[in-house]
């Protein structure tokens, strides 16, 4: 799809078309009605204007769009909605050995147990190991910090797969 077919998609299909980027409604929302955007780069500012100051439960609302990292039966299951999109962002993931991935999974554990939200990270190019080391060096944050960092990953989330959608 190029600039002016997204331009020219009904509601219905810019919505889904704006979900496969990001699961939060407002945001979605936000992005359909400033449509028609003039080049690529207003449409990538205008995606980031809308990313700010939404509320905690937009952002959580986003979150809950994305599979655990590593946790194969939750990326089949959340994956059906965004695959189009989102397809192999975790890829270096399968090539883990079981102490990688057995880490990642107790990682993930420890930090939805503390923050209540899962971990997100923007994977695309991150080896298990790698995304492993950044859960922990996360994982003694606050909520407050780390509702920050999740969003400004979810940020580069919906950047790479707008990107994505337009090549």
């Amino acid at each position: 799809m190029n600039l002016a077919q997204l331009n020219k998609l009904n509601v219905e299909d810019a919505t889904h078309m704006f979900m496969q980027c990001c699961t939060a409604t407002t945001w979605v929302n936000s992005m359909v009605k400033a449509r028609p955007f003039a080049r690529e780069e207003a449409l990538v500012q205008q995606a980031d204007k809308a990313w700010q100051g939404l509320a905690e439960s937009d952002y959580l609302e986003a979150f809950e769009g994305h599979p655990k990292i590593g946790d194969v039966n939750s990326l089949r299951a959340k994956y059906a909605n965004t695959k189009e999109l989102a397809g192999n962002e975790q890829g270096l993931v399968k090539e883990a050995d079981d102490t990688v991935l057995e880490q990642l999974a107790q990682g993930n554990t420890d930090y939805e147990a503390k923050f209540g939200f899962i971990f997100i990270v923007c994977a695309t190019g991150k080896s298990a190991q790698q995304m492993s080391d950044l859960l922990q060096a996360r994982l003694p944050n606050n909520r407050a910090q780390e509702l920050i960092n999740a969003a400004e990953e979810q940020r580069k989330i919906f950047q790479l797969r707008i990107t994505k959608a337009l090549s």
